[in-house]
């Protein structure tokens, strides 16, 4: 009879599991689906939060906040008003700190972020900031490039960095162009680990190269 009992309890909290499981991949990917028609919508700061209350409700999962983080720091790069970028960057900084303290340690994605957050940070003012925030963005996206030769997205980044560089130090468009070619051929070998890590930046890369012909 113990034995019985024993077996339906975990039974059931198997069952449990399973439900929250399927609820949380549900969840995840409504709101991943929406990431490509966030450019249009504008709507990157609800987006955000929808990965945080996902995150917050899980605890234990590091992809909300990674997703949370992402589309905080989106929000920062295409705000015009820039009075506004540094306390978006920073929340943004505090989401995949939560991201890499669940994964347990840094990972390729994770430096893409933190790549993008100092990015933020240097657009409010490139003169000025680009000593401290263009070296660490370019420093995590060299990482991120390491800890996982096959991502395309800190190629794509480093395409984009390049794009805006002026031509006196070393970017233009003629220097971005390889990267953007590199980057999409990247995107079309690349599988990520699972149905929720990322995918994003082919579209980007696309425009880009576009852009560079």
């Amino acid at each position: 009879m113990k034995k019985m009992l024993l077996l339906m309890t975990i039974m059931c909290n198997a069952i449990i599991l399973f439900a929250q499981s399927d609820k949380y991949t549900a969840a995840m990917k409504k709101n991943i689906a929406l990431l490509d028609s966030a450019f249009q919508k504008e709507n990157f700061a609800e987006l955000a939060n929808n990965f945080e209350r996902i995150g917050d409700a899980e605890k234990t999962q590091w992809l909300p906040y990674y997703y949370a983080s992402y589309t905080t720091v989106m929000g920062a790069l295409v705000n015009q008003d820039k009075t506004k970028s540094d306390a978006i960057a920073d929340k943004a900084e505090q989401l995949i700190s939560k991201a890499e303290a669940l994964a347990g340690k840094e990972n390729s994605e994770t430096d893409v972020i933190k790549s993008m957050i100092a990015s933020a940070h240097m657009m409010v003012d490139p003169q000025t900031r680009w000593q401290q925030y263009g070296t660490s963005s370019a420093s995590n996206i060299e990482k991120a490039k390491e800890l996982d030769p096959s991502n395309p997205r800190p190629v794509y980044l480093e395409g984009q960095s390049k794009f805006y560089t002026p031509k006196e130090f070393g970017g233009g468009k003629e220097v971005a162009k390889p990267l953007f070619e590199k980057a999409l051929a990247m995107y079309e070998t690349f599988t990520p680990k699972s149905e929720l890590d990322p995918t994003w930046g082919k579209a980007a890369t696309q425009y880009f190269l576009s852009m560079c012909n």
